[in-house]
């Protein structure tokens, strides 16, 4: 069966909500005052003589839990719905619902062993416990009640479909409970009520009929022949089920990586390595959208280019790595002070350009002056720049259906006007 109840535990004492916690006592309380109340009206846990064949379906509902495996969902799948149907249809649903539900009491006390905090441990066990052994009793009870035969010795339409229902309430009531469970936790509904679920109950369902009608039928060794080979697919299915889970893994490993690779190439090819600024190559892409947006709707645009002043001179005097701090620097000043929808990229050198949607000449002149002044005002001492360093914009503004190259070639005729009526301005 799938076992919803926090898979495995959770892992982290805050994991479990007070409501959960409470929840958790609630459910075991509810569950096992009705369990008991039931077994004191038919007379007694079980007939003389059955308390060897008790013991073996409690330790045969731990091995069917034993041996589930968790799914790449995180949810454990087990075939515990084998020995519960089992034991239904062969010791009647208020013996296999207390069994049933001290077996699934016990068995979360192995993750005591990997470090799992004993509380979760404990609010798992009174969950596991009591959704299944008041799901067991109710849903034994429905079966007894529309037809079904305790113990099984055959299979008509009636007895069909009473299983059909035992097994559809089983699993309703299972589900319920972890639906609550998961929104008092506030993980919300999770995928109670799917499909796979269902189809995976059924399917250990009929097992459990097979188990019940060769157990109540034939002779003892036919049963433990059956429960040999019923063991080794549950442990091949398991393995199968584990290989598939770590191939899962490589392929969504290998799948990260490859989209990483992938995203790293796309900021290699649009992405300036020195300044982490947009590159040349995309710059041009997206000014060329822009232009193409503009000829179908105009609207006022700018564009600038600007030029560290004297840059040849800082790399000669002082070193290029210098250089190169003082292009991130400025590129670093220059970026914090754009807006989210103008564009900065070094557009080769440490040459940079800007592109200013919907902003009107005089308001792209004032944009530029309060960059040019932040690169002024900074402290460059630290690099030996005794002078400082400064910038120079030229500034261009889209006019008609002018192309990309006209656009840049008027902003880099303004650049020649600014470097020759002085340095650390602004032309337009």
């Amino acid at each position: 069966m799938e076992e919803r109840s926090p898979p495995p535990t959770p892992r982290r004492p805050e994991d479990w909500t007070r409501a959960g916690v409470a929840f958790a006592g609630l459910l075991f309380a509810v569950a096992w005052v009705t369990v008991l109340l039931a077994v004191r009206t038919q007379g007694g846990p079980l007939p003389q003589g059955q308390y060897v064949l008790a013991a073996f379906f409690l330790a045969y509902g731990l091995f069917t839990i034993s041996v589930g495996y968790r799914g790449p969902d995180q949810n454990y799948y087990s075939f515990d719905r084998v020995s519960q149907i089992a034991s239904i249809l062969v010791l009647g649903p208020v013996d296999a619902a207390w069994i049933n539900g001290l077996a699934s009491l016990v068995y979360p006390l192995h993750r005591l062993r990997h470090g799992v905090p004993w509380r979760n441990v404990v609010n798992a066990s009174l969950v596991n416990s009591g959704t299944m052994s008041l799901g067991i009793l109710l849903s034994g009870l429905l079966y007894s009640r529309v037809g079904g035969e305790v113990p099984l010795l055959a299979l008509d339409g009636r007895t069909a479909l009473a299983l059909l229902a035992l097994v559809l309430a089983m699993q309703v009531l299972n589900d319920l409970a972890m639906y609550t469970l998961n929104v008092l936790l506030g993980r919300g509904p999770g995928d109670a009520f799917s499909l796979f679920s269902y189809t995976l109950e059924l399917g250990s369902a009929a097992t459990g009929v097979l188990v019940a009608l060769v157990h109540n039928r034939l002779e003892a060794p036919a049963f433990v022949l059956l429960l040999v080979v019923l063991g080794v697919g549950m442990l091949a299915l398991r393995q199968f089920a584990e290989m598939r889970y770590r191939l899962v893994g490589i392929v969504e490993e290998r799948t990260r990586s490859l989209l990483e690779k992938t995203l790293e190439l796309e900021r290699l090819a649009t992405q300036d390595n020195l300044t982490g600024l947009f590159n040349r190559r995309y710059a041009d892409d997206w000014l060329s959208r822009q232009i193409a947006v503009h000829a179908r709707h105009p609207q006022p645009f700018t564009v600038a280019l600007a030029d560290i002043d004297y840059f040849k001179q800082i790399n000669d005097h002082h070193s290029h790595a210098t250089g190169d701090e003082v292009l991130r620097r400025v590129a670093t000043i220059l970026q914090a002070r754009c807006r989210s929808a103008d564009l900065v990229a070094r557009y080769g050198g440490e040459e940079f350009l800007f592109c200013f949607p919907g902003t009107s000449l005089p308001e792209a002149m004032a944009l530029c002056e309060t960059l040019r002044a932040a690169v002024a005002a900074a402290d460059w001492s630290g690099l030996g720049l005794a002078h400082g360093v400064t910038i120079s914009f030229r500034l261009a503004w889209l006019r008609g259906a002018a192309a990309l190259e006209r656009l840049l070639r008027e902003a880099d005729a303004r650049l020649y006007a600014a470097e020759h009526t002085g340095r650390n301005r602004g032309v337009a």
